[in-house]
C-alpha cells in the first residue's frame, strides 16, 4: 500500500498560499482607511514581523507585548513546537502609531487579556477575534488591493511573506529558521517564494 501511494503521489505539487510583497504591504498600510481596517493592519504588521501562525495571533495577549517607545517587543509564549519566540517591531512608517491607536480603543471593561478584539466603524468591542477572522487577514488585504486569486491568500500568507521578505533582504536560512521557529531547513525553504535562500 505504501509503495502504491508513493507511486501515485509522484509529481504532486502542494498548493501554497500566495505572498504579499513589501510594496503591497506598504500600499495597504498607507491607503486603507483606519476606521474600517485598523485591526487588519495591526494583525498584518505583527503577523509579518513575527512570521506568526494564525493561532499565535489569536492567542496573543496585551501582556505579551512590551511597548518600549521606539519599538515593540513581542513574545509568542505558546508556539506549535513549544519553543517561545520573541521578535521586535520597529518604528518603520507609522506601524507603532497604528498599534498604539488600536490599543487605545480597547474598552476599559474587557475581562480578558486577548489583544485582538472585533473592530467595526472605528470602535472595538469586548469580543475577542477568532481564528477564522484572523486567518482571513491576507485575503482581506488582497481584496482591498484588487490582487488576483484572492482566495489563494490564506492564513499561511503571513508566515510565507515574512520568510520571503527576509530571504529577499539577504538573511541566511539559519536566521530565518530561528525567526519563524522552524527546525527543518527543508520546511523553511518551502515557505520562501522562489527559493531565494
Amino acid at each position: 500500500m505504501i509503495a502504491f501511494l508513493k507511486r501515485t503521489g509522484d509529481g504532486y505539487q502542494a498548493k501554497k498560499s500566495k505572498i504579499l510583497t513589501k510594496s503591497e504591504i506598504d500600499r495597504f498600510l498607507s491607503s486603507a482607511d483606519d476606521k474600517e481596517f485598523l485591526m487588519i493592519k495591526v494583525g498584518l504588521i505583527l503577523g509579518i514581523a513575527g512570521a506568526c501562525r494564525t493561532d499565535e495571533l489569536v492567542n496573543l495577549t496585551v501582556d505579551d507585548i512590551e511597548n518600549v517607545g521606539s519599538s515593540l517587543i513581542v513574545k509568542i509564549p505558546n508556539t506549535k513546537i513549544k519553543i517561545p519566540r520573541i521578535f521586535v517591531v520597529t518604528d518603520v512608517g507609522n506601524m507603532l502609531e497604528l498599534f498604539r491607536k488600536y490599543l487605545s480603543l480597547r474598552p476599559p471593561h474587557v475581562k480578558h487579556k486577548r489583544l485582538f478584539l472585533y473592530y467595526k466603524a472605528g470602535k472595538c468591542s469586548s469580543q475577542p477575534v477568532g481564528k477564522n477572522t484572523m486567518g482571513k487577514i491576507p485575503s482581506v488585504v488582497a481584496s482591498y488591493l484588487k490582487l488576483p486569486d484572492v482566495a489563494c491568500y490564506t492564513g499561511h500568507c503571513l508566515r510565507r511573506s515574512s520568510a520571503t521578505l527576509l530571504a529577499d533582504a539577504g538573511v541566511d536560512i539559519r536566521t530565518i529558521k530561528r525567526h519563524a521557529g522552524w527546525k527543518s531547513t527543508t520546511v523553511a525553504e518551502g515557505y520562501v517564494e522562489n527559493q531565494n535562500c
